[in-house]
């Protein structure tokens, strides 16, 4: 009899304990933030951005290393990734106080070890084509503009396409991290349907009827540009000289902006594109990075897979 009784006492407990794990998964959990905070959305988060590509640079120069081959920048509040272009034995090793992520893909830094006291860096001109393209949630996503092998054309809405162009522009003339980069803009772009505010009266934005003005007119900026070996030749362009994408020598970041329509279709127009210069198509573009803007403000990235909820048009 006492089995019977035991056993009943057991399947109750059972009964319960399956019950109580139910009630327990149907609780509704801690929703995880879905929103970026105004510290996030702030100029304020573009000089924390800038901090960190200065801190970045000190650290390499003080450890004799070359500068890592970075596409994107993440930035939460509490943290800074970058998030790097194939990891490899150089992604593996980041200098104190970075750490390393996803197998050497992404390094990151805490706030907190950001704004300790480190080795001086120089003007992040490697990265100064790296603007906010949105949101990914409760972080902000910039990319280095540069990084594209060819053009990064931006299809949909007409009212989305220019709302982010906008930005990207305004940002790189204006912004902390491009305090060195140039913006042309081509063709119709230059009649003040882009840009009709203060930023126009940047002494760093300019206007070419074309795009081969346009790099006429830049490499003819450039061309009195320190050569390497030349005592004007900072530290930052000597470790990165003769890297692959990074071999500036020196030169000015340059950005051009046209619209698809206006975009030359002979064959070797781009030519004239330095591996530290980036063109923005408004439009569809044969090749390059192809990012289509959404009527509801996403921005989908394509080959960088990065998920953008709110583009850089909508954060204003």
């Amino acid at each position: 009899m006492i089995w019977y009784v035991l056993a009943a006492v057991l399947g109750l407990a059972l009964i319960a304990a399956v019950v109580a794990l139910i009630v327990t998964e149907r609780k509704p959990r801690p929703p995880k933030p879905v929103a970026a905070s105004a510290a996030v959305t702030s100029r304020g988060a573009l000089e924390v951005v800038n901090a960190g590509l200065l801190r970045l640079t000190g650290e390499c120069l003080r450890s004799g290393r070359s500068l890592p081959d970075l596409y994107a920048v993440v930035y939460s509040e509490e943290r800074l990734g970058l998030l790097l272009a194939g990891a490899g034995d150089e992604g593996a090793k980041a200098p104190a106080p970075w750490t390393v992520e996803q197998d050497g893909e992404r390094w990151s830094i805490s706030t907190d070890d950001l704004h300790r006291p480190g080795p001086e860096g120089e003007p992040a001109v490697p990265y100064a084509l790296t603007v906010t393209v949105g949101l990914d949630g409760p972080e902000r996503v910039l990319v280095d503009l540069s990084r594209a092998s060819g053009p990064v054309s931006v299809t949909g809405p007409d009212a989305e396409v220019r709302a982010l162009a906008r930005a990207l522009v305004i940002e790189a003339i204006a912004g902390p991290v491009g305090s060195l980069a140039q913006v042309t803009l081509i063709g119709s772009l230059g009649d003040g349907r882009l840009l009709s505010g203060d930023e126009t009266r940047s002494s760093r934005l300019h206007h070419a009827a074309s795009l081969e003005e346009a790099f006429a007119t830049a490499a003819s900026a450039n061309s009195g540009a320190p050569r390497p070996g030349s005592a004007d030749v900072t530290q930052v362009f000597r470790l990165i000289e003769g890297s692959s994408r990074l071999a500036v020598q020196g030169e000015v970041p340059h950005l051009f902006v046209v619209e698809a329509s206006q975009l030359p279709r002979q064959e070797g127009v781009l030519a004239g594109l330095r591996r530290t210069d980036a063109l923005l198509v408004l439009g569809e573009a044969p090749t390059g990075w192809r990012w289509k803007a959404g009527a509801d403000g996403t921005l989908d990235t394509g080959p960088l897979g990065l998920d953008i909820t709110r583009h850089a048009g909508r954060m204003a």
